[in-house]
């Protein structure tokens, strides 16, 4: 069975067929980027839904096999494992969004027209009703007690942001040239590198994000 994974670019549908095991490759990979990448990714509905859809494929699969074959269990552990990897990228994104809303939405709102959004729409709506939560909170156990002036606080200057320059570790999926890091102290200057395919590093994640989006190189 193939699975379909879609896309939309200023309004244009583009569909990209996967087989089972891409499809569950694709999942790896994001679910190992969102978990060591210190903010949050784009979503991936597409993989997301594709994978939902092959893991009913798979049950009724097994519901169809006969019984002592081997095969079934082997097929069963292999169901739970995708499972596991699926629950445990969505629960590391809902970690995230708890963690960094404020400045997640505030991105969001900034968006330009035709970029893809970081938030799927359930994520979106679990982060606005988040925020208003946070807020309604703060407001009935502390503000509403302090004097007129201290009753209003910024969330978005109150929760930290994401810690871009936190290194990661990272293989090398596409080879890149010229690649500029900054310095590790003001006494030095800015230089290139090339990441050699195949390679592993470690290197500040604001110097390799748009390569983690891209899909040049992998997060480990």
């Amino acid at each position: 069975m193939a699975a379909a994974a879609s896309g939309d670019s200023d309004g244009d549908s583009e569909e990209l067929v996967l087989t089972p095991a891409q499809l569950i490759h694709s999942l790896e990979q994001a679910w190992l980027n969102e978990k060591f990448a210190p903010e949050l990714l784009e979503s991936k509905p597409e993989i997301i839904e594709c994978v939902v859809e092959q893991l009913d494929h798979m049950e009724a699969n097994l519901k169809r096999a006969k019984r002592g074959d081997l095969r079934v269990s082997v097929h069963h552990m292999e169901i739970e494992r995708i499972r596991f990897v699926l629950s445990s990228y969505l629960r590391c994104r809902l970690v995230k969004i708890e963690k960094f809303f404020p400045h997640i939405l505030e991105k969001e709102k900034s968006r330009a027209e035709g970029e893809p959004s970081i938030l799927s729409p359930e994520e979106f709506a679990f982060a606005k009703e988040y925020m208003a939560n946070t807020e309604a909170y703060l407001k009935n156990v502390a503000l509403k007690h302090m004097p007129p002036n201290l009753q209003k606080v910024s969330l978005l200057k109150s929760v930290p942001k994401p810690n871009l320059d936190s290194f990661v570790f990272l293989r090398v999926l596409e080879r890149q040239e010229n690649i500029l890091v900054e310095p590790e102290t003001d006494e030095h200057r800015e230089y290139a590198i090339n990441l050699e395919e195949g390679s592993q590093h470690l290197i500040r994640y604001r110097t390799v994000a748009p390569l983690v989006a891209s899909g040049a190189v992998q997060l480990i």
